[in-house]
């Protein structure tokens, strides 16, 4: 007898229950316990109170943003936030002790529009945005007598004092070499051990997910070693050799995934290379010796499978390579092979359509709480106090998509504000005051880091942080109040996500695979040369054919092309972020996007395509018929799902 067959969970309820799996980290815990419970006290001591509130407001978000990471891209990580956070609680400030109801909502729906249209530039942007809206808000719904410019000081002093730990402590258990650069030595690591992982993976099962996890590693890594710098290049001895070690990543990546789009087994040993040198990256050192050039096995030479052979000799080249960069020490290397998004691109993407699309939707859901919050303030719905910031700041992170889908976003804030509202009625009727309301607050800013893995456990955290705080400012126990507003926003959230919008919907979807098809043809041409030169390929005289180390070095062609294949990855894989998030939306919504997966799923065929041709044109000159088939099919693929109705902009010649 057969077992009755158990309903498929629907992707937006199985995302609510999905977190993220690291290790604790735990300098970031340390931090987050001396920031915002340290900023109130501090506060308290002095006499100010209201502005030690506002200092832990700023530590804890800029807590929320504390990823792991170098130190110098931590500066940007966190302080471009930061300064948009005490922005936003200047002109909030401002604003609502001088205007009143109407014209104030009407600067917040447009402080609104501007931050949403920003947050599609990117994660920091996104950040920012956050932040200036959360800061409005607190600063327009929270009176108080000190004036707005010290409130906004208030609240850059606490971030500051955040960020002043991450760049001041060490990481424990890194203290090898220059500490400072911690972050950057595991973040490079990672990214050999990654190449590892995908050389073990080549011919199996797990190829694909660990050629993605090369990328993430690839991005993370690059994140942490392109920081500000007052100078255009590294300053320090240390830093030029990690940027000179993570250079050396770059071919090697390149030859791991030729191997993987060859989809043949490889001898184990070829990854003891790379997880030698990640290794050696860590404990800041030599690699020692390294496995010798190899044959491949007899079984793939007699199996009639060139692809193979090349990524091989590629890979033990690399390695060679990668050698005499680590016992170069700082190497020859002027500077990361990346490409710099600039400020024209950044304005394409804010007033693209998934900005404009976004930029209403935030506007919208935070002028409309605002006013609703002002109206339920009016009419005395809060009782004595005259807090009222909670309902827009509770919107703000329930419209922003990249923290997840919709309805996965609405479930989870309900969720964790009713746990924390409850944990914290429980806590304020047994702790000591102030001193376990500056304790809880400690306590909360050290789970910040941890609580960050599921939205729902970092909305519980963060409301028990903010009653502490609110009840240490003077404010009666606010739980039911709380868990009311939240339930009001979620509701205000689901019903403006459904609302019709001018232009296309997903437009941040297509946006974002427009990005990746525009950087997979820039690819494609560089590798391979202009449209209309694959028979000059099959003859050995093709435009993209590539010249050995010796005569070109690591610089020019290669550097360019190491930088397009960087970008060709890292949006393809922003894309695959996006498209996730919206197949789990509820389905009103992910329809507007279905197909967008097949679509990034045949530009990722045809970037390691591309690639597998580029490593082959190293080694023979020209491209074999199973490189040009795969090609083919590749945009084949692409033209075939345009011409079912998927619109998706990509360029023309792909």
């Amino acid at each position: 007898m057969s077992r009755p067959a158990v309903p498929a969970v629907p992707p937006w309820l199985a995302h609510a229950f999905r977190a993220q799996r690291e290790p604790v980290p735990w300098n970031a815990v340390c931090r987050g316990a001396l920031a915002a419970g340290p900023s109130l006290l501090a506060g308290m001591l002095l006499g100010r109170t209201a502005l030690g509130v506002l200092a832990a407001i700023g530590a804890m978000l800029a807590g929320i943003n504390d990823r792991p990471g170098g130190r110098r891209a931590s500066v940007r990580r966190l302080g471009v936030p930061a300064a948009a956070g005490a922005a936003g609680l200047l002109v909030g400030t401002y604003a609502g002790q001088g205007l009143t109801a109407v014209p104030l909502t009407l600067v917040l729906t447009a402080l609104g529009l501007a931050a949403g249209g920003i947050s599609a530039v990117g994660p920091v942007a996104s950040a920012a945005g956050t932040q200036l809206l959360v800061a409005a808000a607190v600063g327009a719904g929270m009176p108080a007598a000190d004036p707005g410019w010290q409130r906004a000081l208030a609240f850059l002093a606490g971030a500051g004092w955040l960020l002043a730990l991450r760049l001041a402590l060490p990481t424990p258990g890194s203290l090898a070499g220059d500490f400072r650069f911690d972050g950057e030595r595991a973040a490079v690591a990672g990214v050999y051990d990654a190449i590892a992982a995908l050389v073990e993976a080549a011919g199996g099962p797990h190829a694909t997910a660990r050629r993605a996890a090369l990328t993430a590693a690839l991005d993370h890594a690059q994140d942490a070693l392109a920081g500000p710098r007052l100078r255009g290049h590294a300053a320090s001895a240390a830093e030029r050799r990690l940027h000179a070690r993570f250079a050396a990543a770059l071919p090697l990546a390149e030859a791991a995934t030729a191997l993987c789009w060859a989809g043949e087994p490889v001898p184990t040993r070829a990854a003891r290379g790379p997880r030698r040198l990640a290794a050696a990256v860590r404990a800041d050192t030599g690699p020692g010796p390294l496995p010798a050039p190899h044959l491949p096995p007899a079984r793939l030479r007699a199996s009639g499978a060139p692809p193979v052979l090349p990524a091989l000799r590629a890979l033990d080249d690399a390695l060679l390579r990668a050698a005499e960069a680590f016992d170069r020490g700082e190497g020859a290397h002027r500077g990361l092979p990346v490409r710099r998004r600039g400020t024209r691109r950044a304005l394409r993407a804010a007033l693209g359509a998934g900005g404009r699309e976004y930029g209403l939707r935030v506007a919208l859901c935070f002028g409309a709480s605002a006013a609703i919050a002002q109206a339920l303030h009016h009419a005395r719905w809060y009782g004595p106090h005259t807090h009222w910031y909670w309902l827009p700041a509770t919107a703000v992170f329930l419209v922003k998509p990249d923290l997840g889908p919709l309805a996965s976003r609405v479930l989870c804030r309900a969720a964790g504000t009713v746990l924390g509202a409850l944990v914290f009625a429980g806590l304020a009727a047994a702790l000591p005051r102030p001193a376990g309301l500056i304790a809880l607050v400690a306590v909360c800013g050290a789970l910040i880091p941890v609580a960050t893995r599921h939205f729902a456990a970092l909305t519980a955290v963060v409301t028990v942080l903010v009653l502490a705080l609110v009840m240490a400012g003077g404010e009666p126990q606010a739980s039911a109040g709380r868990i009311g507003e939240t339930l009001l926003a979620c509701a205000l959230v689901l019903v403006v996500g459904h609302l019709p919008m001018p232009g296309e919907r997903g437009g941040g979807v297509r946006d974002r695979l427009a990005a990746a098809g525009g950087a997979a043809h820039a690819y494609l041409l560089h590798v391979l040369g202009p449209p209309g030169h694959e028979h000059a390929a099959e003859s050995g005289d093709h435009a993209g054919r590539r010249v050995p180390y010796g005569e070109s070095g690591e610089s020019g062609d290669r550097a360019e092309r190491w930088a397009l294949r960087r970008e060709a990855y890292r949006t393809l894989a922003e894309a695959r972020t996006a498209i996730s998030h919206a197949a789990a939306e509820l389905p009103a919504l992910a329809r507007h996007t279905e197909g967008t997966d097949a679509v990034a799923e045949a530009l990722e065929r045809l970037v390691d395509t591309t690639t597998a041709c580029a490593v082959h044109l190293d080694d023979t000159g020209r491209l074999t018929p199973r490189h040009l088939r795969r090609l083919r099919e590749a945009l084949a693929e692409l033209e075939r799902l345009e011409r079912r109705g998927v619109r998706v902009p990509l360029p023309a010649a792909a």
